[in-house]
């Protein structure tokens, strides 16, 4: 049936949405390894007008413990330690009048443990919405009776949005389990 195919297709692409905003969570917390990802988000005045930090740096990372930020203009290198400073990443800038340099301190056991509760959270959150896109579709799909949709076509297209469902909520285990590993490796 054409319309429960459309709702098949709705609930698949916002699961879809759901996984992509999960990877993004779970990308700022970070595992102990340097990543230019941490600085996402921060932001640093540039002729008045405040740009990510990507925009007016280059930032790499020449080893697991470090990230190296080089301002494409010099007169900028006291912006950008300040915004550093500013942004609670927890990480103190070292400024040798060309580039920064961060340094990624040796994560504890217990602060590992801590970040796999966070990745926890972050999991929960999207089977969660995860499962609220299945409800949600389920209930678009039975108001489709009312339309004179069979009841045997109505449970075929339920069942399919529990196989859909139940394919994202493995996808989520299989990135926990990755995030896990990750934090957990010394």
């Amino acid at each position: 049936m054409e319309e429960i195919e459309f709702y098949l297709e709705d609930a698949k692409d916002t699961m879809d949405r759901a996984i992509k905003h999960l990877t993004i969570e779970l990308s700022k917390i970070r595992a102990g390894k340097a990543s230019p990802s941490m600085l996402d988000g921060i932001q640093v005045e540039y002729y008045g007008v405040m740009s990510p930090l990507n925009n007016v740096a280059s930032i790499t990372t020449p080893d697991a413990r470090t990230i190296t930020i080089k301002p494409f203009e010099k007169k900028l290198i006291g912006e950008v330690e300040k915004a550093i400073r500013n942004s609670n990443i927890g990480l103190s800038p070292n400024n040798d009048g060309e580039n920064i340099r961060l340094s990624i301190p040796m994560l504890t056991e217990e602060r590992r443990r801590d970040l796999v509760k966070r990745v926890k959270q972050e999991i929960e959150t999207a089977k969660v919405n995860i499962r609220n896109i299945r409800q949600s579709s389920n209930g678009d799909i039975r108001k489709l009776t009312k339309e004179g949709v069979s009841e045997d076509e109505v449970k075929i297209g339920e069942e399919r949005v529990q196989k859909l469902t139940d394919g994202f909520i493995t996808k989520v285990d299989q990135i926990f389990s990755a995030k896990e590993q990750d934090i957990m490796s010394v």
